[in-house]
């Protein structure tokens, strides 16, 4: 993974020094763990109806005929899906809740997509692949392990509500990974990269948690 893209394009300047704060403060924190069974809402967020739109300051315009996804690294079966050919794949629904580090949480979200299952039996990750890099067309990057990526409500999804994913949340296609904060489902996806090594990416090496479960309130770094 090259430097650059971790860096943030200048007009994301602002935005990433107050959340770089935030990680110092520890804002948002409570001190208080909740189980996933028990508790529906995490500790230290509240429910909106809306959707927030947070990115890096850049929501970039990808034309479905100049759209690509490729999914390479630590796999048997390397593929690069065009708009048809990832239409063609197995189609999910899937209903989950999104929970931002920022604090707010939304219920019931309904997306319409490829279940990353289905994408890990379309590659077949090797036996040492223990890590997935995601990339996105805003040169953003985050890190998750394999078993959070094969989660069973994890999808790269194209639509949400009955309605095509729209650019400023991440269309044509994000991924969707509704049991960690939100920053780790990486909006504009372009490329899944299977590695054997874990690789932190943007939010992860500017304070915030490489893991990043809201039931433990994993939000910041303990660096």
């Amino acid at each position: 993974m090259s430097s650059e893209e971790n860096e943030p394009p200048p007009e994301a300047s602002k935005l990433t020094r107050t959340k770089q704060r935030w990680a110092r403060e520890g804002r948002f924190l409570t001190g208080r763990t909740a189980r996933p069974e028990s508790e529906r809402l995490p500790p230290g967020q509240h429910l909106t109806r809306d959707w927030p739109v947070l990115d890096l300051g850049d929501q970039p315009a990808i034309d479905l005929k100049d759209w690509a996804l490729q999914i390479d690294g630590a796999v048997e079966n390397p593929v690069t899906l065009d708009w048809a050919a990832f239409q063609a794949e197995p189609q999910s629904a899937k209903i989950s809740d999104i929970h931002c580090v920022t604090s707010w949480s939304r219920y019931d979200n309904r997306w319409t997509g490829v279940a990353t299952r289905d994408l890990l039996d379309l590659v077949m990750p090797k036996a040492d692949a223990h890590f997935v890099i995601l990339h996105s067309y805003d040169r953003y990057t985050t890190n998750i392990t394999l078993e959070d990526f094969a989660a069973e409500d994890a999808i790269v999804a194209h639509t949400w509500d009955g309605k095509p994913l729209t650019r400023e949340h991440g269309g044509p296609a994000r991924l969707v990974v509704p049991h960690l904060y939100f920053w780790k489902s990486a909006k504009w996806l372009k490329r899944i990269e299977f590695t054997t090594r874990d690789a932190p990416g943007f939010w992860e090496v500017n304070g915030y948690h490489n893991r990043a479960d809201p039931w433990l309130e994993q939000r910041y770094s303990d660096d």
